[in-house]
């Protein structure tokens, strides 16, 4: 919150009854009638000189002086200034030609080491500036400077009174601003800019203001480099008649190789003047305009506003029908090019992926894959679809050995024998490529309802959300992460005696049994348990389901865990009687090594779905 200090700065002779000063905490001296003035403050000046618009003033400092038509200030007058009106009150005026004179000013005049002197004349100088300020101003500057006449009349009681003036005082800008504005021939170079430099070519500026809006003094002709890559406006003081505002604008960017490219371009013949807004507009051309690599930095995505899957507020007519929610845990970022010609990225994650290079292969026009599009980050659950730019116009794309492709624009019927892959400098995808044997996942309601509050009951079922739909990717996206480490087999082999099937303890079963039971590919369709008739999960073929507090507690909790292999046991085959389900396998063996071994999984905390804050939870 910026703060608000409104110095009131009438200036009265020693040797005369001084002025009284209000605020608006503190009304003992306010005047009650006399001259009235609204302070309003005028938008920067169009192409045509007019001002856009004009507002109540609302400033951080005001100062103000009344002088006569000689120019002197007019001392022993009461004054009161209301910030919250923008008026200015005064009384004990006579008969006679006036000036007030009102300096504004709204942001951080300490930062510009401006000083505001004391008048005596109005063409005494009253705002002074460093000359080696060296950068733009922080705060702007209004100035008004109105003439007015005091004027007296006699009422019904033969008495004279003052009349009252009224009238709006329009403040203007005596800085000026210098926008710089960019354009770029191609989209991905404009979301790849890392850095908008601006140099000033000796540039001065005015450093003094008289009471009477004269300008006087000169700045040095240095000022630091500008950064316009955040703020494209920057105030100045105006320039001096012979100093015209000239220099270069550099532009940096990067590629998805990682390579910088600078650019420079050069601008002059401008000038600053009060409460003008000069505009320097820079088109870019770049190396990189030809590429038809398509560069998702993380700001390009975020304007894209692409769609995500499995979001709250997904319907279940979508998440709970696998032709449009499954996939196969091996294969979680999918990938293909529609029948529209779009690129589109399905990803079942509930982590961002960083890094991500799509490569294209048209073996009817080159052998080689090419880099289609890279992705800083793509988000969780992004459901990205963008039209490749193959389909509209040329563009030079980079080979898998490093050559440069040139392919004009290509007819959709092209596409069809298009193939893709994808890779990423992640550890996190490293990590997901280790899946070797995938399970196949979609979501079912199983007769409930979600979208009542109780989830609508059925049996043992109630209505999965998308909160849940997102934890069953995570644990089914670790599990199959799981049965292909290392230490999950040395714990296999290591228990194989505990290891029995439905025919008991009798029945012994083989840590290589149960890997290639466990490594075999399923189908299953995950649902919402309903623990209100004392069951707490339910598995056995393509039906899997466990129930809420399950889904929320599987990274941290044996219990949880517990619950879900129990029912990946069913899923496998085994009855109560084996020790899948009561007994070692899921009730020591697997849950704790699954608790255990979480800081290792793809999915390593509960943080990134942070689901027990969901409000979405029955």
């Amino acid at each position: 919150m910026r703060r608000k200090s409104f110095l009131i700065a009438f200036i009265c002779s020693l040797f005369l009854v001084a002025c009284e000063q209000t605020d608006q905490t503190d009304n003992r001296g306010e005047p009650r009638g006399g001259l009235v003035f609204r302070l309003r403050t005028a938008g920067y000046e169009s192409e045509e000189g007019r001002s856009v618009s004009v507002e109540k003033a609302d400033y951080d400092r005001v100062e103000y002086y009344v002088t006569d038509e000689d120019g002197y200030v007019v001392d022993g007058i009461k004054s009161f200034y209301d910030p919250s009106a923008a008026e200015l009150r005064l009384e004990g005026l006579r008969e006679g030609e006036y000036h007030l004179l009102v300096l504004g000013i709204d942001g951080d005049w300490e930062w510009d080491r401006a000083v505001v002197r004391e008048l005596r004349h109005q063409s005494d100088e009253w705002l002074a500036f460093p000359a080696d300020l060296h950068r733009p101003l922080e705060a702007e500057y209004f100035y008004s400077l109105n003439p007015f006449r005091v004027t007296s009349a006699t009422g019904p009681d033969g008495k004279e009174e003052g009349v009252t003036f009224s009238g709006d005082v329009v403040q203007r800008r005596i800085v000026g601003r210098a926008d710089f504005s960019f354009s770029f021939n191609n989209e991905y170079v404009r979301h790849a800019v890392t850095g908008l430099k601006v140099r000033l070519d000796n540039v001065r500026f005015r450093t003094g203001f008289s009471g009477d809006g004269m300008f006087s003094g000169q700045s040095d002709g240095i000022t630091d480099e500008l950064d316009v890559s955040l703020s494209a406006g920057k105030l100045f003081l105006p320039t001096v008649d012979d100093s015209p505002l000239a220099g270069e604008v550099e532009v940096l960017t990067r590629n998805c190789q990682g390579h910088q490219v600078r650019r420079v371009f050069a601008f002059g013949g401008l000038s600053v003047s009060g409460n003008r807004i000069e505009r320097i507009h820079t088109r870019v051309e770049h190396p990189d305009d030809r590429t038809g690599t398509m560069f998702f930095t993380e700001a390009a995505y975020r304007e894209g506003a692409y769609g995500r899957i499995l979001q709250d507020g997904e319907t279940k007519d979508v998440y709970a029908d696998s032709r449009s929610r499954s996939f196969n845990t091996a294969r979680p970022l999918q990938a293909e090019v529609t029948g529209e010609g779009q690129l589109h990225l399905r990803f079942y994650s509930p982590r961002e992926l960083k890094n991500v290079t799509v490569r294209a292969r048209i073996p009817s026009v080159d052998p080689e894959y090419f880099d289609l599009a890279y992705f800083e980050s793509l988000p969780a659950f992004a459901d990205f679809y963008r039209e490749l730019p193959l389909l509209t116009g040329d563009g030079v794309y980079r080979t898998e050995s490093g050559r440069n492709l040139h392919l004009a624009a290509l007819e959709p019927a092209i596409l069809q024998g298009m193939e893709l892959k994808v890779d990423a400098d992640d550890d996190y995808w490293r990590k997901l490529q280790q899946i070797k044997h995938g399970w196949n996942i979609s979501f079912g309601l199983y007769g409930g309802d979600p979208d009542k509050t109780d989830g609508g009951p059925t049996g043992n079922w109630m209505g999965i959300r998308p909160v849940h739909c997102r934890e069953v990717v995570a644990l089914f996206i670790n599990f199959t992460y799981m049965i292909d480490m290392p230490e999950h087999e040395e714990i296999l082999r290591a228990n194989e005696d505990r290891l029995y099937g439905n025919g008991g303890v009798t029945d012994k079963v083989t840590a290589e049994t149960v890997l290639a039971q466990m490594r075999q590919e399923r189908s299953l369709t995950v649902g919402l348990v309903y623990p209100g008739n004392g069951v707490v999960g339910l598995g056995g073929g393509s039906v899997f389901g466990a129930y809420q507090s399950a889904w929320l507690r599987h990274y941290y909790d044996t219990y949880a865990c517990e619950v879900m292999f129990h029912e990946l046991g069913h899923v496998m085959g085994y009855s109560h009687s084996s020790s899948f389900t009561y007994g070692p396998w899921a009730q020591e063996l697997m849950n704790k090594f699954y608790v255990e071994h979480i800081h290792e999984m793809p999915v390593d905390s509960p943080d990134y779905l942070d689901s027990k804050n969901n409000p979405n939870l029955y």
